[in-house]
């Protein structure tokens, strides 16, 4: 880790964090199936602290990219949430979470869903604030980084047109 310049380019690998969460019955529906929207909060808490740990200051949610949920969650399951920063811009910059299911009487996981998404970072009165590069260091994480830039584009695009139906 380099402390002597905040703006010093960072390998994916000091933003990677990982969090488990064993499903309550507080957490789940009639069925005894975990609740999309906990799930959505725990990936939100999953992206931020990996934003967190890239940006070394306050992060804010500015958007999530489209998810989808593969296979139920039922109470008493482990689930676990890994997250990175895929790719940073100025302010800005994409995280992508996974999201599994972890039997482990079985000794089985099972992919839940995956999802993007976008923090900005803020200073203490919420002003945007540059951040760090991120270095991808394996073909994966180089993947990630182009597709999140392919990403990026079409979020701008949708926002773009949005904006002139509004009009």
């Amino acid at each position: 880790m380099n402390n002597l310049d905040p703006l010093a380019p960072r390998p994916v690998r000091e933003s990677q964090s990982e969090m488990a969460e064993i499903v309550l019955p507080n957490d789940a529906n009639p069925l005894g199936a975990l609740l999309g929207g906990r799930l959505m909060h725990w990936i939100d808490l999953a992206g931020a602290m990996a934003a967190h740990r890239h940006a070394r200051t306050y992060v804010v949610t500015a958007s999530v990219d489209h998810i989808d949920f593969l296979v139920p969650v039922h109470v008493g399951s482990l689930v676990i949430l890994r997250s990175s920063v895929n790719r940073v811009f100025r302010t800005s910059m994409e995280v992508g979470v996974k999201v599994w299911v972890e039997n482990y009487i079985q000794d089985k996981r099972q992919h839940v869903a995956s999802a993007h998404l976008t923090f900005v970072a803020v200073d203490g009165k919420g002003g945007r604030v540059p951040v760090c590069q991120v270095i991808p260091e394996n073909e994966e994480q180089q993947r990630r980084f182009e597709d999140a830039g392919r990403r990026r584009e079409i979020r701008h695009t949708e926002l773009e047109r949005r904006q002139k139906t509004t009009r």
